[in-house]
């Protein structure tokens, strides 16, 4: 048989798995389509979130995480509701997961 077999290490959504595929070297493997968006912490509410995107369209969809990330976002919002929060959300596959939040920084 002629041609190279390109192994590919895969984490498909967020279950920490990693698969392989292996395929000839002529062949087309298809990649997940990922997204990296950021939204404006408004409001935590029976514990979702309230966020708006940069064209201020709303979701309240996304549940608070509950790990470090969760706590940290909780913390942060309730020690001072008025301070700014940037929260980044990763959607593969059909899947959402809050990667991390930040305080958005004041541009003069």
């Amino acid at each position: 048989s002629s041609g190279i077999n390109a192994e590919w290490p895969l984490r498909p959504g967020f279950s920490g798995k990693t698969m392989e595929e292996i395929s000839p070297a002529h062949a087309t493997v298809k990649q997940p389509i990922t997204k990296r968006l950021e939204y404006n912490l408004c409001d935590i509410s029976d514990g979702y979130l309230a966020l708006m995107d940069e064209n201020g369209e709303m979701r309240e969809d996304i549940k608070l995480p509950e790990d470090a990330i969760g706590e940290k976002i909780k913390s942060s919002y309730e020690a001072d509701p008025d301070v700014q929060l940037i929260v980044t959300v990763f959607s593969v596959m059909g899947q959402e997961k809050v990667e991390s939040v930040k305080e958005e920084t004041q541009k003069n």
